[in-house]
């Protein structure tokens, strides 16, 4: 392959948008699109999207991709090799397999209709919120898809009626793109991964297949759930009436786990992702590690079939980014995301300030569904600089919340050290062009971040997979990253230790304030 032109593509299906990305094959984007799409909250604490424009827009960037890949003298026709996918994970779609329509619009993993159902599932069953962690290593949590499937099958005539004949599927958003892209009502093949499987709470962390247990408690029909694949190998061929029919669909993760990967994050190092919400994901390598401080055990990824698995230690922050839209959608503060950075730096310091963007509840390390958003500390002195630099802060203090929880569950033995002693982080994401906020996630930390140069990190974890499972890459040149990391950015602290403390403890009063809110009427 060294002397012809070799390409991968990698479909990157986020909250709010659809990507694809062509690599070459020195893992370089050569041709890209991205396209938004609608996002439905029909009542407070729901979230959907339309399953059907999920899907129009990922030919749409396919399309335009191959495009501007070709216009800039790249032969991806006779090129590419394989595809990889990677998709927002828990967000839950029922479809039926005789008309491949979907039942219902998919509800969206911060959607929190489901509460409800928790608060029952708890008291009903003998370990309450846990009863569920040995096995999945989740607690009960609107987060997860199973609680969103079982909403639907209690309320949604359509998908009653489709379990009943035999004609419902299941899956989250890399099943419904793979079962299309590979000829839907036409043989579609139903699959899922185990990275996203591991996000269901039906799939157990030690066989890496569906829990009998689990479903027999949740009354779930195994028949409606996708066979579950490796993060690498090739899964199907896409199908007529795609612009890349015959091509291998070879690689698949939840996007998390796709971030690792592009992070290339080895036993004992860790990765925050920063779009939407903010995710942060340490890699404990063959030791599945249950927390006793409030993170998820999960899957990190599985390279091929016959593979090792990778296990990780998650903390989950529902929303980051989505404040910084808050800001611009419903308050008017700035007319576009990138317009924070700057508002924000026109002050040293929030002016006492702090914001909890609790607007669906709060998860790792917190986990309380009854919070709320609060902004707290407010003088006749604030003014929309200091609103501005407060939301930056809290995507940086969830984020220290998250990997203080980390560094006791995984202990000393548990993270790589650079050889000041100090424990790295490496973030990607769109937000981390943001060179305050990574400035404050590092001085709140008080320890360096790293940014790669390629902070699209998720879209290339995908394309690895696919590229390792049909022979383009090896393992060894993914985690090889050497090279890469010369082109990095590290932002070390320069926060005095007595005020970096001095501000943690006011952010935890803060979050304390946003506990038992959610009846608050008008």
């Amino acid at each position: 392959m060294a002397n012809e032109q070799v390409f991968i593509g990698s479909i990157d299906q986020g909250t709010t948008s659809t990507r694809f990305i062509i690599y070459d094959k020195q893992a370089q984007p050569i041709g890209s699109h991205q396209v938004e799409f609608n996002q439905f909250c029909p009542q407070a604490g729901w979230v959907e999207h339309d399953p059907k424009e999920i899907l129009e827009s990922v030919k749409i960037c396919i399309a335009k991709a191959i495009d501007k890949a070709t216009s800039n003298g790249y032969n991806v026709d006779n090129g590419l090799k394989a595809i990889g996918i990677t998709n927002q994970r828990e967000t839950t779609v029922v479809w039926s397999k005789s008309t491949g329509v979907a039942l219902y619009n998919a509800i969206v993993w911060m959607d929190v209709r489901t509460s409800s159902i928790c608060r029952k599932l708890e008291k009903e069953l003998s370990g309450g919120k846990t009863h569920f962690l040995e096995s999945c290593g989740l607690p009960i949590s609107t987060y997860f898809s199973a609680l969103k499937l079982l909403w639907l099958l209690e309320n949604v005539d359509a998908v009653k009626e489709a379990v009943k004949k035999g004609d419902a599927l299941f899956g989250t958003i890399d099943s419904w793109l793979i079962w299309n892209l590979t000829g839907g009502v036409d043989n579609g093949v139903h699959v899922t991964d185990v990275s996203n499987a591991s996000r269901t709470m039906l799939m157990s962390l030690k066989t890496l297949d569906w829990d009998e247990s689990t479903l027999e408690t949740l009354k779930i029909p195994k028949g409606i759930l996708p066979r579950i694949v490796s993060n690498a190998e090739v899964i199907g061929h896409v199908g007529k009436g795609w612009l890349i029919p015959g091509i291998p669909i070879s690689g698949c993760l939840g996007d998390q786990h796709a971030a690792m990967l592009g992070q290339s994050c080895r036993k004992g190092e860790a990765k925050s992702t920063y779009g939407t919400g903010a995710f942060i994901l340490l890699n404990t390598g063959v030791e599945a590690i249950q927390s006793k401080h409030g993170l998820l055990t999960t899957l990190a990824f599985k390279l091929g079939k016959d593979a090792p698995t990778n296990y990780a230690l998650e903390g989950s922050i529902a929303i980051a980014g989505a404040a910084v839209q808050w800001l611009r959608d419903s308050l008017g503060i700035i007319r576009s995301a990138s317009e924070i950075e700057g508002l924000a730096s026109k002050v040293d310091s929030t002016g006492g300030v702090y914001f909890v963007p609790a607007f669906n509840g709060l998860f790792a390390p917190w986990w309380r569904d009854d919070a709320r958003g609060v902004c707290i500390g407010i003088t006749r002195f604030t003014n929309k600089s200091h609103i501005a630099r407060a939301v930056l802060e809290s995507m940086c203090f969830q984020v220290k919340d998250v990997l203080d929880s980390m560094h006791k569950d995984a202990g000393e033995k548990g993270e790589i050290k650079n050889e000041k002693g100090q424990f790295l982080l490496r973030v990607d994401g769109g937000a981390t062009v943001n060179n305050t906020l990574m400035q404050i996630q590092a001085d709140l930390l008080g320890s360096p971040v790293v940014r790669p140069a390629d902070i699209e990190t998720t879209a290339l974890g995908a394309a690895y997979a696919a590229g390792l499972a049909v022979g383009v890459w090896t393992e060894e040149e993914i985690f090889s990253n050497g090279e890469r990391m010369k082109k990095d950015t590290t932002f070390n602290p320069v926060l005095d230790e007595e005020l970096r403390k001095k501000k943690v403890a006011s952010w935890c009063k803060a979050v304390e304030r946003t506990f038992d809110l959610a009846d608050l009427s008008i």
